[in-house]
């Protein structure tokens, strides 16, 4: 085998840098969307939820950190699906992350509440608690269970 063969089989494709650039691009662009929705979502929980979310968090509250951590998986879940979903074409997948991602983050506001006043459970003196509160598993199964169930209808 001579220099020649070794260097024309490592050669890469006319297009292989083009490909790179946009593939970095659609991650930059998705990571921006999916980071709004999670910022706008975090925000919806927060401002529907009876006392100071954010504070809650950020001081360690376990019951706040279980709930506000499944709220942001199961809005990640929405987005991953409706990227997923947009089969490459990355201005449809934007749209479809950004619309879907809102819908989710309405569908889990609302399926709170409503989870709030079936069981009568009080989120906001729940979330406040210093101390572990196993209702709080409850609440955070059911952003994750919401957020499946919008994934998947998304698919």
């Amino acid at each position: 085998m001579n220099g020649v063969a070794v260097i024309s089989e490592l050669a890469l494709d006319p297009g292989f840098g083009s490909a790179i650039g946009r593939g970095v691009g659609a991650i930059a662009l998705y990571a921006v969307v999916g980071l709004v929705l999670m910022v706008v979502g975090f925000y919806a929980i927060d401002f529907t939820t009876p006392g100071k979310l954010s504070g809650l968090v950020r001081s360690g509250a376990p019951n706040a950190v279980i709930v506000t951590a499944a709220g942001l998986v199961s809005m990640a879940l929405i987005i991953v699906v409706a990227i997923y979903s947009s089969a490459g074409k990355l201005d449809e997948g934007l749209l479809s992350a950004l619309i879907f991602g809102f819908v989710g983050i309405i569908v889990q506001v609302l399926a709170v509440r409503l989870l709030e006043w079936v069981t009568r459970l009080d989120i906001g003196r729940l979330i406040e608690s210093d101390r572990f509160a196993p209702a709080s598993v409850v609440v955070a199964s059911a952003h994750v269970a919401l957020g499946l169930v919008v994934a998947v209808a998304i698919s």
